[in-house]
């Protein structure tokens, strides 16, 4: 009986595996990775394929629940299936790229220095607030424990945080792809991402994970947090 679990749940990695292993599927999602829902006309354009076969990927996308279909109207839309999902995209980008031969960097440097990692922020800008809020006790060092002074320190910016009944980690460390350093993830990494959005720190484009930091955002990071947008 134990056999035949640990061949089924072979077999079901095997076609995890498999999702991901096509070109065209890989790119829409990594599209979905700035966390809003694509439509399937959008996600064909960016995997430079018809409407019919980017159909077909979005099926075989929902049927291993990588992706969820959300219908508004007489419209469509796709985003990825939740932060688990998002979290082993980014974790197979930082693989991806330790075993390129040459190691090269080609990420655009915009997105090099701050971008959205589905829900959270990720970066250059995010790995630096880690350091800071590990380097200030608001964190423990392996990114998996807010402290008590950090989270008094965050409510009185009017920073809280709410795990509410998911399953998602409170706080973690997330290993950011292309600076190979973590970045604050869990609730947390969300919660500061929506509390910079909603502060207008920070403003993003439709179809782009660049994340661009205002004037505002540029001060108040490097008052509140210590952090320096500039490279």
């Amino acid at each position: 009986m134990l056999h035949e679990e640990e061949g089924d749940l072979e077999s079901k990695m095997a076609l995890s595996a498999a999702v991901m292993a096509d070109k065209s599927r890989s790119r829409m999602l990594c599209a979905l990775m700035d966390g809003r829902a694509w439509t399937a006309t959008e996600l064909s354009a960016v995997a430079d394929i018809s409407a019919s076969t980017a159909s077909a990927h979005l099926a075989r996308l929902c049927e291993q629940r990588f992706v969820v279909a959300l219908a508004q109207g007489r419209h469509r839309y796709f985003r990825l299936a939740g932060s688990d999902i998002a979290e082993l995209l980014e974790r197979l980008m930082g693989v991806a790229w330790a075993t390129s031969t040459p190691r090269r960097i080609t990420t655009p440097p915009g997105l090099r220095h701050a971008r959205t990692c589905y829900d959270h922020l990720a970066g250059e800008v995010a790995v630096r607030l880690f350091d800071t809020l590990v380097s200030r006790q608001w964190l423990t060092p392996d990114g998996e424990t807010l402290t008590p002074p950090g989270q008094e320190k965050l409510a009185q910016m009017g920073i809280v945080l709410a795990a509410g009944s998911s399953r998602r980690k409170l706080t973690c460390g997330c290993l950011d792809w292309s600076e190979r350093c973590y970045h604050p993830g869990g609730v947390l990494g969300a919660t500061l991402l929506r509390w910079f959005s909603e502060q207008r720190w920070i403003k993003t484009e439709q179809g782009s994970r660049h994340v661009i930091f205002t004037p505002l955002g540029i001060r108040k990071l490097e008052t509140e947090f210590g952090v320096k947008t500039t490279r």
